[in-house]
């Protein structure tokens, strides 16, 4: 099962826009795709759900884990990482 490890270094972590890119991402995908707040210690939640991606109080500086399962898990956590490493499109 892959999986990332990542640091969060938007202004607002995975908050609002952010979160909402985060899970847009993750549904485009058939696959699993979980996530939690390594920093916060959190459990993992469904990286498919804005709601709960948001629970998880990702702030900026945060490290978190993204796990996917089935098909196109590489492909999914290849356009996350992407799309963490671009700051969710923002300069």
């Amino acid at each position: 099962m892959p999986e990332l490890r990542i640091t969060i270094t938007h202004k607002v972590g995975l908050h609002a826009r952010p979160a909402s890119l985060f899970v847009q991402t993750a549904n485009k995908f058939p696959c699993s795709v979980k996530v939690k707040n390594l920093t916060a210690d959190g459990q993992f939640v469904d990286a498919k759900s804005i709601i709960m991606v948001l629970t998880l109080g990702v702030m900026k500086d945060h490290e978190i884990l993204i796990e996917a399962d089935g098909a196109d898990a590489d492909s999914a956590i290849t356009a996350l990482k992407t799309l963490i490493e671009g700051n969710f499109g923002e300069a």
